[in-house]
């Protein structure tokens, strides 16, 4: 349990820390910054969810998008202490860190701070953000645990 709230932490300061830098890096210099053939540096708030979906819910939708944050990092938080997977436990670890860091920018700024942009000429991927990476990456390896990998060997 100790090591799944480390996880979260890291993941926290990974993410806040890199808002913090690429914001005053975007400042100084400007958005969007094209980085290479496929991939920019922008700047982009997002006050709704995934791919900035409900954003027109003013005050009271990112109140609402705060709370459910916060109620779904209890639920996985209680799931991690119940866990018998250490793996498992790490994945939720990197949800929480990440649902945490969106919120703390909710809290701070209105929004959520997006800035990494992938893309295929003109095609873009919506922006996101080490949060949102960590979120992705946790939810697909725990879906992969539970459909392809012997419980009792991890």
């Amino acid at each position: 349990m100790i090591l799944g709230f480390f996880v979260a932490l890291c993941v926290f300061v990974a993410d806040q820390l890199s808002k913090y830098f690429v914001f005053r890096f975007v400042a100084e210099h400007g958005a969007p910054l094209k980085v290479t053939d496929f991939f920019n540096i922008v700047a982009a708030f997002n006050k709704g969810v995934s791919f900035s979906m409900f954003d027109n819910g003013g005050d009271w939708g990112r109140i609402v998008l705060i709370l459910f944050a916060l109620g779904v990092v209890v639920f996985l938080s209680l799931w991690m202490k119940d866990e018998k997977s250490g793996f498992v436990r790490i994945c939720l670890a990197m949800i929480i860190g990440g649902a945490l860091g969106n919120v703390v920018d909710r809290l701070r700024l209105g929004a959520v701070y997006d800035f990494l942009d992938f893309h295929v000429g003109a095609h873009h991927w919506p922006a996101f953000n080490v949060a949102d990476s960590f979120i992705c990456i946790g939810a697909f390896l725990i879906v992969c645990h539970a459909l392809f990998l012997n419980k009792k060997n991890v």
